[in-house]
């Protein structure tokens, strides 16, 4: 792959590459989850975060070495600031894994372009239009419903935990859309992996209460190298597609994570999951076909 990613041309072929990138990048996400819930409690999320971001960067190690031009920026401080919130973000999410309905968390994770928004009308000045407001009162209720506090045990703080990792993630979007015009697309995944590892291994050794059985180092592996491939999957796929392509096939991570926590772990989605998540899936692909048509 070059150094520098060409942006999309519109045409059918780089369309159905990038929407094909999009499903790939659905399909390791619901993996994500199932493995964070797989190992949990056993694991804690502070020291899943380690591993994942350690594994990745040992899978990213021989490319990197082969192209070490990629690891020449225009930034600094921002790849710093970006991977301490991508850290948060992961931390907030993989407990809330561990806390809550799969499928009620993916929901929830959604809501990350509608914070993205709100953050552009408050940060980048953008001025907010009808349709943009009515989607984000939209997305706000789909999770609303989702959330359900009236109905729910222990899961609010888990589905609260998820909310804070949609923000965090918007915040990354939102550092990100300057960041990728000057830095290629393997120039900032390089540099949030190699960041992210030193910034993770202090809590991963203050939280490692147990040693990982064989199995679950087995599993810690993998996700390090699920989460390498959704990542250059999810950012080559945008490069490809439009975003009003890519994000109704983004939300098929929802029935993929239902289905599969439902065969390994018994868990059955209620209909207020299906309800919410439908309505920050309404909301989220307004805004992007919105931004499509720009």
């Amino acid at each position: 792959m070059n150094p520098k990613i060409k942006p999309a041309t519109g045409s059918s072929a780089s369309a159905i590459t990038g929407m094909s990138l999009m499903l790939l990048a659905s399909l390791l996400g619901a993996i994500d989850a199932v493995i964070v819930r797989l190992v949990t409690p056993d694991i804690d999320p502070f020291v899943m975060v380690f591993t994942r971001s350690l594994f990745g960067l040992l899978f990213f190690l021989p490319w990197l070495l082969r192209q070490p031009q990629m690891l020449h920026s225009h930034y600094r401080f921002r790849h710093v600031l970006r991977a301490t919130l991508k850290l948060a973000s992961l931390i907030a999410f993989f407990s809330a894994y561990s806390m809550s309905p799969l499928a009620d968390v993916t929901a929830i994770a959604f809501t990350s372009p509608i914070f993205v928004t709100i953050g552009a009308w408050i940060f980048l000045a953008e001025s907010p239009r009808v349709l943009r407001i009515v989607a984000v009162v939209g997305g706000f209720s789909g999770a609303l419903i989702v959330i359900n506090p009236g109905h729910h045990i222990e899961a609010p703080v888990g589905l609260l935990l998820a909310l804070l990792g949609a923000v965090l993630t918007a915040l990354i979007q939102l550092i990100l859309k300057p960041m990728s015009a000057k830095d290629s697309t393997e120039t900032l995944l390089a540099w949030n992996l190699i960041i992210t590892v030193p910034i993770a291994v202090i809590p991963a050794i203050l939280f490692w209460t147990t040693t990982p059985t064989a199995w679950q180092w087995g599993l810690l592996v993998t996700q390090g190298l699920v989460g390498l491939l959704a990542m250059a999957s999810v950012t080559r796929a945008f490069a490809l597609a439009e975003a009003s392509l890519l994000v109704p096939l983004d939300f098929l991570r929802l029935p993929i994570v239902a289905a599969l926590a439902f065969i390994i772990f018994g868990q059955t989605v209620p209909l207020t999951t299906w309800i919410g998540g439908t309505l920050i899936f309404a909301a989220s692909l307004l805004m992007a076909i919105k931004v499509g048509n720009k």
